[in-house]
């Protein structure tokens, strides 16, 4: 039985080797009479590969998510990222087919993508609930930029290379100042990613919280911690320099002094589905390098 009727695809723009997959996937799609969209962004890359493709439906993201019971993501973590914070608004669940590096998202094998998506097709498969993070910015009392990350946002110097000043609120209450090369706000799904390079703790996947890592404090006494994600963070640009925020590392924003940032959780988690034999920490072990079990 199929629980997924409308299924949408993904792939990473102006990217002519993933022509030959894509094609497959939405071929084994057609053969199991699911009704297949593709993103618009994926055009071009298959004008030499049309006569291959069954009758598609070329869509933007939103009205994948919009119509589609499931999305698939082909492509690496960036590609994943992308997608998730478009779609995040309608809730639909996001499978990866990894054809990127690390795959931290992304668990489902280019080489075992028609085996793995004919269970997941079927309901044979884990979701997890990925929280997000929304950061706002305001100059004076006008709010003047809106973003979401699934990951991180960073604040961080710009290419003239001086530390930024800023001060940090949570619920209101005055945490610290600090004087540094940035902070990243991470969820715990891109606490693996630059929070983790920076010195941050590892946060299990599903836990609800947010980490705040400070990148290159001038004090040595600044460090990483752990909140609820009900908690609603405050960053007051003091000096800003040439200083940006990123979302994701994907897009960003140019901040200027006395900017105020606040970050929240985004009202909408992402619904990411990995297959049946997905292990955290056996992810965490492989993509890390750690050290196998020795007995």
């Amino acid at each position: 039985m199929k629980l997924y009727r409308s299924v949408g695809v993904i792939t990473r723009p102006d990217t002519p080797e993933i022509a030959d997959t894509l094609a497959t996937l939405v071929c084994f799609l057609h053969e199991q009479n699911i009704n297949v969209r593709v993103d618009e962004q994926c055009r071009t890359e298959q004008q030499t590969h049309a006569f291959r493709l069954p009758e598609t439906h070329f869509c933007s993201k939103t009205e994948l998510a919009q119509h589609c019971d499931l999305i698939i993501v082909l492509g690496g973590d960036g590609t994943f990222l992308s997608a998730a914070r478009e779609v995040a608004p309608y809730h639909v669940p996001l499978v990866g087919v990894n054809l990127g590096h690390l795959g931290f998202l992304s668990q489902v094998q280019h080489e075992h993508m028609i085996s793995e998506l004919s269970r997941i097709l079927t309901g044979k498969h884990l979701t997890e609930e990925c929280i997000m993070l929304q950061a706002d910015v305001w100059r004076e009392s006008e709010q003047i930029f809106q973003g979401l990350a699934l990951n991180d946002v960073v604040l961080s110097r710009g290419l003239a290379g001086k530390m930024i000043e800023f001060e940090v609120f949570i619920n209101q209450n005055f945490v610290y100042s600090q004087r540094s090369d940035g902070l990243i706000v991470s969820t715990p799904t891109g606490s693996t990613a630059y929070a983790l390079a920076a010195g941050g703790a590892i946060l299990q996947s599903g836990l609800r919280a947010f980490t705040l890592v400070p990148v290159c404090p001038q004090s040595m006494t600044n460090r990483p911690i752990v909140i609820a994600d009900e908690s609603e963070i405050e960053i007051l640009v003091t000096k800003s320099g040439d200083a940006r925020l990123h979302y994701d590392g994907q897009s960003y924003f140019d901040v200027q002094t006395m900017d105020r940032i606040v970050l929240h959780r985004y009202e909408h988690t992402v619904r990411v589905i990995q297959p049946l034999h997905y292990q955290y920490y056996g992810t965490l072990r492989q993509k890390l390098h750690w050290g196998e079990q020795l007995v």
